[in-house]
């Protein structure tokens, strides 16, 4: 019978199966949740995890060619998703930044008169997005991918409807504020490459496309054509989408055996022991016991505290200095984000095709040893980009400097942050192997907080000091980003080992 094959022996290592050629059934890939042929962990089962029960009662996968095996999928099937997803990670950021160029109308719709609530219509949706994740990724572990896709999909379309419908500025705030595995490692790469890109085309994108739009149906057609394409998309990942987290896969097909024959014993290994509350409990819990932990973790999620309120302070300031120091109409104002769109491109671009050339030339110096500090060699380059993009652009257009020249120091700008962005998720990676996810979530939410706060100062800062020494208060501020640089290449090293994490 199918389901109750006994687990197989299996020597699996913690350490990245990144590059390597192996089936299935020898690929562990701990946190993404898919496990290996067999079992998801070594076969031993250790007091609390289901000591005494019988082997052969285990529920696993029927060999490398199993059918339901998220690695099996068919390529049809993985190309759909895969384009499903990556409109997802672009619609999303992009949902975040769109309104930004028509943030005016709403505040003369609404007859209110604040540079604080001006900003945090558009931070507060960045600022949600720290949360959300933090609910809706436990979750997924418990009840799968699908049903969290499915629901997320239809309460971002009904609170983006709602938006489109916002009566006042105050219900507009709270519908903003509500949004929020198929392939082994080896073969991520380039599908993530395109899911990566939404992050950074979908901030600029928006405005640009949402300046237009605004200017020539009004603000509230900003929301309706997102809820119109996420709609569309939510309706394919309904036809298309099927479940591909491994342990929710084998739990079900556990549930369906032991009822087809009648033996209360079978289950899948290390799922059915576990309550719901105590893997939601867990998983929102490692995040932050990492950053409690780890001199890394804290170190690297402040630092990207302060490039990603950066980005999203200018995404949210951009389009106002442009209206109002150059004159530039709304739809106009938009183009202004061409300039940082294209230093992210570059940033992204220069860690992508820089960072495992130089790892290697690395490890071939060094005897083949790998340091995760590899992956930081751009940190100080960026950290210098940053503030002289920012300088640039306040004075240049404080003195209403040709308006070319500020958008050229905004992808000065944009180059710094994206070869931080990058290099240090990369870091992250290397740094925690099997913990990578638990590390980027822990980073993601300090990261978002940052991201969502920090903007509530742009247009008063900008009002209050001026382009110029708004811009440079935010160019010293990231000046803080070249010791802890300096500090990570140097020690990093010595930090990792000395605070190692070796449980969760």
């Amino acid at each position: 019978m199918r389901s109750s094959s006994p687990i197989r022996p299996s020597n699996i290592s913690d350490a990245s199966s990144i590059g390597d050629n192996r089936s299935p059934s020898q690929n562990a890939d701990t946190e993404s949740g898919v496990p290996q042929s067999g079992d998801q962990f070594p076969t031993k089962v250790s007091p609390g995890d289901g000591a005494g029960q019988h082997e052969e009662d285990v529920v696993g996968w029927d060999g490398d060619d199993d059918p339901e095996h998220p690695y099996n999928t068919p390529l049809w099937r993985i190309v759909i998703n895969s384009i499903l997803l990556s409109i997802l990670g672009l619609l999303s950021p992009l949902a975040s930044s769109i309104l930004a160029p028509a943030v005016d109308q709403v505040m003369k719709e609404f007859q209110v008169e604040s540079d604080l609530l001006e900003s945090f219509v558009v931070s507060i949706y960045t600022l949600a997005l720290a949360f959300g994740p933090m609910i809706w990724a436990p979750l997924s572990e418990i009840y799968g991918r699908l049903w969290i896709y499915h629901i997320t999909n239809v309460a971002f379309i009904a609170f983006t409807v709602a938006c489109a419908v916002a009566p006042s500025m105050s219900s507009l705030l709270g519908f903003r504020g509500s949004f929020a595995d198929m392939l082994p490692p080896e073969k991520r790469g380039v599908v993530m490459s395109f899911f990566i890109m939404g992050p950074i085309l979908g901030p600029i994108i928006g405005p640009i496309g949402g300046g237009f739009l605004a200017a020539k149906m009004g603000w509230r057609w900003v929301f309706w054509l997102v809820a119109i394409v996420a709609g569309f998309v939510a309706i394919m990942m309904l036809i298309f989408t099927k479940e591909t987290y491994g342990p929710v896969i084998l739990h079900r097909r556990a549930a369906r055996l032991r009822k087809e024959t009648g033996n209360p014993r079978l289950h899948a290994k290390n799922r059915d022991g576990l309550s719901p509350w105590a893997i939601l409990r867990h998983d929102i819990v490692r995040p932050f016991r990492l950053l409690i932990r780890s001199p890394i973790s804290i170190m690297c999620a402040l630092y990207m505290a302060i490039v990603y309120g950066i980005l999203n302070l200018l995404i949210t300031s951009i389009s106002q200095v442009y209206q109002e120091t150059y004159n530039f109409a709304p739809n106009i104002s938009g183009l202004a984000y061409l300039g940082l769109g294209i230093g992210c491109m570059a940033g992204m671009t220069l860690v992508s095709t820089t960072a495992d050339r130089y790892a290697a030339r690395q490890m071939k110096k060094n005897n083949g040893e790998r340091k995760p500090e590899y992956r930081i060699f751009l940190l100080p380059i960026g950290a210098v980009l940053l503030p002289a993009g920012l300088f640039t652009y306040g004075w240049t257009a404080q003195y209403q400097v040709h308006w070319i020249v500020p958008i050229i120091a905004e992808g000065i700008a944009g180059l710094g942050i994206m070869t931080m962005f990058f290099s240090t998720i990369l870091y992250l990676i290397d740094s925690f192997t099997i913990y990578a996810a638990s590390a980027l979530a822990a980073n993601g939410f300090i990261r978002s907080t940052g991201g969502g706060l920090l903007p509530l100062a742009g247009l008063t800062m900008y009002s209050n000091l001026g382009v110029g020494w708004g811009n440079s208060v935010l160019g010293f501020i990231s000046l803080a980003t070249f010791p802890i640089s300096l500090y990570l290449l140097k020690y990093g090293g010595y930090l990792r080992e000395r605070f190692a994490v070796k449980s969760l």
